[in-house]
């Protein structure tokens, strides 16, 4: 049976000072993208009863379930939220939970209760309650203005979407609750996360997930984007990496502090068509632009300098294209039941 590869940073030997206190952590949006896998992760590197799971709307796999705590609540219900980090003693919350961008331009309603209040009540609890707290942006923070190439640490900032605001302002609250209240939060603009395990949710970047599946069950693809439409990516398990990593990190150390740059490649659909080629012969990429998420997509940068998360925390990414593509394809052929199907082209 395939292993899910555990990447470097759960292997060590040695764990900073962040590691050594940590007592319990809370994940919420658990069963989400991102959350799913950073739960497990966490729990692996830390302890499997150390790490508390919580969801909402979608239901959580058996993994998630059996491997440690898990709760249920709408991160918007503030006196939950407490009631939990009191019962379970958490220190650290990885607050994953948020409407995402395409998903948020059909509600913005929704989007800003649930991204918006949602963290608003995490940085309350954990000013209370004495917790550090990891906040997720994105490069949907940036906008129409912002320089597109090497997009700078520190840069105009004019987000077009309702979900680029919600982080923009989550960001500027994360660092007014540092400052004005000693709360320990630390944070990432994601480029577009790529990943085997869960469901896209609603994402401009869903493509680069979505096309990997097509391409092994249909041979083929209609992608909502443009072909020249250049974008940052991340393989999920650089994210997870990242994550863990920051919250390590010697704070003294840290002079951004939140909403630092990461990314680990850029590429565009036509380029991510020509390496799914590569293994799987014949496939065919067709376009039927959406124009709400490609206008989306123009407003992000093509490439983003997160040389400042490098120099700050030793930030350094572990996959490219090549090595994602090929990843995405031998985890999800085995996925997918096709693993003994004959193969050609890169091996």
């Amino acid at each position: 049976m395939m292993k899910t590869l555990s990447p470097d940073y759960q292997n060590r030997k040695t764990r900073s000072a962040w590691c050594c206190m940590i007592k319990r952590i809370l994940v919420t949006g658990a069963t989400g993208q991102i959350g799913s896998e950073l739960a497990l992760a966490l729990r692996q590197a830390y302890g499997e009863a150390k790490v508390v799971a919580a969801g909402h709307r979608r239901r959580p796999d058996a993994e998630l379930l059996e491997s440690g705590p898990y709760c249920s609540f709408d991160v918007r219900d503030g006196e939950t939220l407490q009631r939990i980090v009191q019962e379970y003693r958490i220190d650290t919350i990885f607050h994953l939970a948020s409407l995402l961008s395409a998903a948020a331009e059909k509600n913005p309603q929704s989007a800003w209760e649930i991204n918006m209040k949602g963290l608003t009540n995490v940085l309350e609890t954990a000013r209370i309650s004495g917790c550090a707290v990891f906040f997720p942006s994105s490069i949907g923070a940036f906008g129409p203005g912002t320089p597109l190439e090497n997009t700078p640490q520190l840069t105009i900032q004019r987000p077009a979407t309702l979900y680029g605001i919600t982080k923009l302002a989550g960001e500027l609250l994360c660092d007014y609750y540092f400052h004005h209240f000693g709360v320990d939060a630390r944070g990432l603009r994601f480029p577009g996360l790529i990943s085997y395990k869960t469901p896209p949710g609603g994402g401009t970047t869903d493509y680069a997930v979505e096309i990997f599946t097509a391409a092994l069950t249909e041979g083929r693809y209609t992608c909502f984007l443009r072909p020249d439409t250049r974008l940052d990516m991340m393989y999920m398990p650089d994210a997870i990496g990242a994550a863990m990593i920051l919250m390590e990190a010697d704070g003294q150390r840290l002079i951004h502090r939140n909403a630092y740059n990461v990314t680990a490649m850029n590429f565009t659909p036509e380029e991510l068509a020509v390496q799914i080629l590569r293994f799987v012969p014949g496939f065919d990429i067709r376009y039927d632009v959406d124009p709400i998420r490609q206008a989306i997509a123009d407003s992000w940068p093509r490439h983003m300098d997160d040389s400042a998360a490098r120099t700050e925390w030793g930030w350094q990414p572990r996959y490219d294209l090549a090595a994602t593509t090929s990843e995405m394809i031998e985890h999800l052929a085995f996925k997918l039941g096709k693993a003994g199907e004959d193969r050609h082209g890169a091996g």
